[in-house]
């Protein structure tokens, strides 16, 4: 589970910017430290220039979790895969989500910001937020991702 004292960060391309800033202000209101790494605007940017410094920063350590979206998520979560510790997750349903963090301990929600809803982009943030990883046998699979072969 998220720790609301920590930061989250979020960030995303014109894609996402909409979804981003109703996501950021749900969340806010509900007690979570948003850090906003942009895009700060509609205006078409492009995705890796704001989805490398969130998943850099996972990577370090600096945050536990983060947000990224862009118009099909897609982009936005193979840009953060690109970092041996981070591991983020495409997630159209709430049992996806769920499932990112309790067998892949996923560290990044990506979200499709053109082929969901807000509302259920809440939903999902919000499992993948307060879903807890399981461990386990799914601890060495984890540990199996990053490898070097």
């Amino acid at each position: 589970m998220f720790d609301k004292q920590q930061i989250l960060p979020i960030a995303c391309d014109h894609g996402g910017y909409e979804m981003k800033e109703y996501i950021k202000q749900k969340l806010a209101g509900l007690g979570y430290k948003i850090k906003d790494l942009g895009t700060f605007s509609s205006d078409s940017v492009d995705y890796p220039d704001y989805i490398h410094p969130l998943a850099k920063a996972i990577n370090d350590d600096e945050y536990k979790q983060g947000i990224v979206l862009c118009g099909s998520g897609n982009g936005a979560q193979i840009t953060a895969n690109k970092y041996r510790n981070a591991r983020a997750a495409l997630c159209w349903t709430v049992e996806q989500a769920e499932l990112s963090r309790r067998h892949n301990n996923a560290n990044i929600l990506s979200l499709p910001g053109r082929f969901i809803n807000k509302e259920l982009a809440m939903e999902i943030a919000l499992k993948f937020l307060n879903t807890e990883f399981e461990g386990g046998r799914h601890q060495r699979r984890v540990e199996k991702i990053s490898q070097t072969l």
